[in-house]
């Protein structure tokens, strides 16, 4: 059973600054697996292809029963629900294809269920409120929850709901959370 950090980061409008704020700031070797959980879902995710450019690690797009491994980054593809079953990643059809979608929130709840290995959510930039109604979950379960600092989000409409929930163990700007996260693998490991 695979049990090393996984780092969920959720956002939407505005992620990409914080997403390459982030892997900029992320060494190679640090032994956890980010996943990227964006939740625009109208049209095919580019990120598998910008990002590469800001990270040391591999950054691949997120296929059936692919195998989650550390020092690697996955991208949700877009329409889909993202789901963890023991060591692969598990797409379904997206399960709110109308309003705003709940990505974030599904892959989330699916992490406290089936991994083993220590989580931590990151909530950055984006609208609604996605990924908020996982958090007390993500917490109940030994995770970490971190939402980045309002004045550092274009759009801080997703953190500011994360916050809300009184579920947040850190409000950081991007760097800060890419601080925290080496900081929390390396008690880890």
């Amino acid at each position: 059973m695979k049990d090393f950090p996984i780092v969920c980061v959720g956002g939407s409008a505005g992620g990409l600054k914080a997403y390459i704020q982030l892997l900029q700031n992320l060494p190679a070797d640090m032994g956890v697996a980010i996943v990227i959980v964006n939740h625009i879902t109208i049209m095919p995710t580019q990120l598998h292809e910008v990002l590469p450019r800001f990270s040391s690690m591999p950054v691949e797009l997120i296929t059936e029963n692919l195998q989650i491994e550390p020092n690697h980054v996955y991208i949700i593809p877009a329409n889909r629900d993202l789901h963890v079953d023991g060591e692969v990643f598990q797409l379904s059809p997206i399960s709110k294809p109308r309003g705003w979608p709940d990505v974030i929130t599904v892959f989330l709840q699916s992490l406290t269920q089936y991994w083993d290995g220590k989580l931590i959510a990151v909530i950055v930039s984006g609208y609604d409120g996605d990924g908020a109604a996982a958090l007390c979950g993500i917490r109940d379960v030994g995770g970490i929850t971190i939402a980045q600092k309002l004045s550092t989000a274009s759009v801080p409409d997703m953190p500011e709901s994360a916050i809300a929930t009184g579920c947040i163990d850190f409000v950081l700007a991007p760097e800060a959370i890419a601080q925290e996260i080496v900081r929390i693998a390396k008690v880890e490991a």
